[in-house]
């Protein structure tokens, strides 16, 4: 599943893939690969992620109830 909420939360600091990455100490290629849905992070990925993006955990990774 594809990871929109991190793309916005991304797309909101006005950062890149690439800069995120760099924050991050990961390849441009692994932020790509997480926000098609195609790479599940390790914990403390989605932490730095999270800080760099100034958002929580459960903002960016939670899934929403499928009612909600």
């Amino acid at each position: 599943m594809k990871n929109l909420k991190m793309k916005a939360a991304r797309a909101a600091k006005d950062m890149s893939q690439q800069q995120l990455a760099d924050a991050v100490d990961v390849a441009r290629q692994t932020i790509n690969a997480i926000e098609m849905g195609d790479y599940n992070p390790s914990l403390n990925l989605c932490i730095a992620i999270c800080q760099a993006l100034d958002t929580t955990l459960n903002d960016l990774f939670w899934k929403d109830s499928p009612d909600a």
